[in-house]
């Protein structure tokens, strides 16, 4: 069968390798739809912490349901199904408390192991979930959802909060949602005037911030959430949440700074840089700062159900779509001009 394989920083090639093998307890799957995550990004442009080449990339998916033995949860050849990407060891100190998405030998498809960028897959038959009639493409944005679900969840935003995301790529974007959703006052802020215009006008967030300096962002601050004036210094109040949604440690320190005194912080970005800041901040706001990882089987039910009744519109995420020959150009094209497009999809449905 044909797959899709990063060979080194900027090199994308379709191959071929083996079918997989199905074991018992497992399921084979046709996938459908792809997506280009944010880690498939950066390991195409050789950024990515988590990647060694070559590997075969992707774990945002739909598939259709190939063979599989009769099963508790219901599942049955054809239908249309998405999948849990991250396996846990199951015996680590995480995995022995529940905290499985937070397992220390994680091993994420397309990151710590090869992928789902494949006509077909093997899944363990736990690790799958019906669609429940969405369509193929809506399904294969179901991943990204439940990372940017989980982390806004960890804030526990309550209706009339405040929020701000910083970072209007897709996890940006969709983190907005999810906190939209729970009743949160949401504003996304970016360096990039198109997406945050697209974010806005698409999705109807309460506002954006244009983060195109410090000034600028203290300043959006304040005319947001009213500022504090005392003896001649004027200090905005900041946000109840501010959610970092890019990775990087100048986007990590805006969340800190925008935050309110008593107000959360959750990281959802991944990054491998280094951010030297002034830690006492966290201190003198006693801000909660939440690490968020991955998601639980709890976030793929929940969002499937809550996108199926449509309280949240994943087909405006998706901007483009490439046939299945073209993925080297789908890389390319979103590596270069990312500022344009949210999520970049593979079409596996027609492969020649």
């Amino acid at each position: 069968m044909k797959a899709v394989r990063i060979n080194a920083p900027g090199e994308v090639e379709i191959c071929e390798i083996e079918m997989p093998v199905r074991k018992q307890g497992e399921a084979l799957l046709k996938v459908l739809y792809g997506g280009i995550c944010g880690s498939d990004l950066g390991s195409y442009r050789g950024t990515f912490v988590y990647f060694d080449y070559p590997r075969i990339p992707g774990h945002e998916i739909s598939a259709e349901i190939v063979e599989i033995d009769e099963n508790e949860k219901g599942l049955k050849p054809g239908m249309v199904v998405t999948c849990n990407p991250y396996f846990n060891c199951g015996h680590c100190y995480s995995c022995e408390r529940g905290v499985v998405n937070a397992c220390m030998n994680n091993q994420t498809m397309g990151c710590q192991r090869d992928g789902a960028f494949c006509e077909y897959i093997t899944m363990p038959i736990e690790r799958i979930y019906d669609g429940k009639g969405l369509s193929p493409k809506v399904l294969a944005a179901i991943e990204p959802f439940c990372i940017s679900y989980h982390g806004v969840q960890r804030a526990g935003i309550k209706p009339g909060d405040k929020v701000l995301v910083i970072g209007a790529g897709t996890i940006g974007v969709l983190a907005a949602n999810a906190a939209k959703a729970l009743g949160g006052e949401v504003y996304i802020s970016d360096v990039q005037p198109k997406k945050l215009d697209y974010a806005v006008e698409n999705f109807g967030f309460a506002g954006k911030v244009l983060n195109d300096s410090p000034e600028n962002l203290e300043k959006r601050v304040g005319e947001i959430t009213g500022v504090f004036e005392n003896q001649g210094t004027r200090t905005p109040y900041g946000f109840d949440v501010c959610i970092e949604a890019v990775g990087l440690p100048g986007t990590f320190q805006n969340a800190v700074d925008a935050a309110a005194f008593g107000g959360k912080v959750v990281l959802i970005g991944v990054g491998n840089k280094n951010l030297d800041f002034n830690f006492t901040l966290l201190q003198k706001k006693e801000l909660d700062v939440y690490g968020s990882r991955n998601a639980l089987k709890k976030d793929f039910v929940e969002l499937i159900d809550l996108v199926k009744d449509k309280k949240a519109d994943l087909e405006k995420i998706i901007t483009n779509i490439y046939p299945f020959e073209k993925v080297a150009d789908a890389f390319a094209d979103f590596s270069n001009n990312g500022a344009d497009m949210l999520k970049v999809m593979i079409d596996f449905t027609n492969i020649k």
